[in-house]
């Protein structure tokens, strides 16, 4: 099936362009979770909690890549839509730039102060060494992973989506055999992982950019292009609320693990830990269909089409609420078998987190609502609107939430929380989507 951005998207064509984006961010979450089933299996709990305690700074550097690629996808695609073929061209050039200089810059700050930011982190003297060789390594594949996070989203604007994908597995199978290669096999612990992580993003980042290189048949390519500070800034702004989501995550993380340290100790840790690899899972989902709906958003506000914007609005939001329903039966179904994955070998550890699972689970039915709320008025380029969604969502009500509740429902209050969090968070993309219709002529 011959599918374009400017087409009419109907469910089965909608189903076509973002199955692959999907399966593209469901095996890149596979494969980041594997780093914490060989540590937490064949390391221990402590090496395990090491990793979660260092991997929200991680992943807030490399959100940056993420930020830049949801920001430009949707600046490019709306320029697609205006009919500047060349202007996107020259938008593709000068984003990929900016993340490649960005990428070794957030590298070397980040490995200077790993071992302090581990400490403030909440490491404890036994998690400390493991954090600062883990952080590290894979800090010294910073940029990498920034480019495999920028060209996840241009290559489904570049309507490539299936190079995107056979791109991600690739990398992900790489990453799973030297995960187990590294680690069960030579027994280089937690560098073996983050070895193996490092690779695999070297092959998810660098493969697109020697593709883009080349001379290619994708609705995109490289240019000419100087780094110009209005696209680049408006690009960045755009997606903040992409990277605005991945530091409250992060830090949200902070804060939960530290609430677990109080009510539960290392246990409590480990067990938030898996939750958040399988919720890993579970929203990448919802994160692949937006990598895919994005840019064909973007496409028709750029040409004024409102029509397809109500048609995808719509559908995009049935769609996602039933996958929702659908995860949260399988997630309350099976959370012992993926608890047991984990921490099957600890038998206090593995019926706490099969306990808490089953009460996190609530939180997926509203989540994908919410994640493509943000991600439509990124792709409307109102980088405020989406910024706002993610920020109340992602930091205010889970702060507020993981801070208040424990209080009344003590541990089981932790767990909850995100699901509070969710509620109340669609409430608010509920108000916003209202308030702007007439502005974008959607609904």
């Amino acid at each position: 099936m011959s599918i374009t951005l400017s087409s009419h998207f109907t469910y089965k064509k909608l189903f076509y362009f973002c199955i692959s984006p999907i399966i593209m961010m469901v095996f890149t979450s596979i494969y980041g979770v594997v780093d914490g089933f060989f540590v937490s299996n064949f390391v221990g709990k402590t090496p395990f909690a090491a990793v979660n305690i260092v991997m929200p700074f991680l992943m807030i550097l490399g959100g940056v890549g993420f930020m830049i690629g949801t920001g430009g996808s949707a600046l490019i695609a709306k320029t697609l839509g205006e009919g500047k073929q060349d202007l996107a061209n020259r938008y593709l050039t000068m984003l990929v730039k900016l993340t490649a200089i960005l990428g070794v810059i957030l590298s070397l700050v980040g490995i200077a102060l790993i071992r302090p930011i581990s400490l403030l982190l909440g490491a404890t003297e036994a998690m400390l060494e493991d954090c600062v060789i883990y952080g590290r390594i894979v800090l010294a594949f910073n940029a990498a992973f920034m480019l495999q996070n920028v060209f996840q989203t241009f290559l489904a604007t570049a309507e490539k989506p299936k190079l995107g994908l056979a791109v991600t597995t690739t990398a992900g199978l790489a990453n799973i055999l030297l995960d187990a290669l590294f680690i069960a096999v030579f027994r280089w612990g937690v560098a073996g992982a983050a070895i193996a992580t490092g690779i695999g993003q070297c092959i998810g980042g660098l493969l697109p950019l020697i593709y883009f290189l080349r001379p290619n048949t994708s609705r995109l390519r490289f240019a000419k292009a100087k780094l110009e500070a209005r696209p680049l800034i408006k690009a960045c702004v755009n997606g903040s609320s992409e990277l605005m989501s991945n530091i409250s995550t992060s830090l949200i993380s902070v804060l939960y693990n530290l609430q677990l340290l109080k009510f539960a100790g290392e246990n409590g840790v480990a067990a938030y830990g898996t939750l958040m690899y399988i919720q890993f899972i579970f929203i990448a989902v919802f994160i692949g269909y937006t990598i895919g709906t994005a840019p064909i958003i973007g496409y028709h506000y750029g040409s004024g089409n409102t029509g397809e914007l109500t048609n995808l609005l719509k559908k995009s939001f049935l769609l996602v609420t039933a996958a929702g329903v659908g995860m949260t039966a399988l997630a309350w179904a099976f959370a012992g078998p993926l608890a047991g994955i984990f921490v099957g070998y600890d038998e206090e550890l593995f019926a706490m987190t099969k306990h808490a699972f089953r009460i996190f689970a609530f939180s997926f039915l509203l989540s994908g609502a919410n994640i493509f709320a943000s991600s439509f008025f990124t792709a409307l380029n109102d980088g405020a609107v989406s910024a706002a969604i993610s920020f109340l969502r992602t930091l205010v009500f889970q702060v507020f939430s993981v801070l208040l509740l424990p209080l009344v429902l003590g541990l089981d209050g932790i767990w909850y929380s995100i699901s509070v969090a969710e509620l109340l968070a669609f409430a608010v993309s509920l108000i916003f989507l209202a308030a702007n219709r007439r502005k974008y002529g959607y609904l």
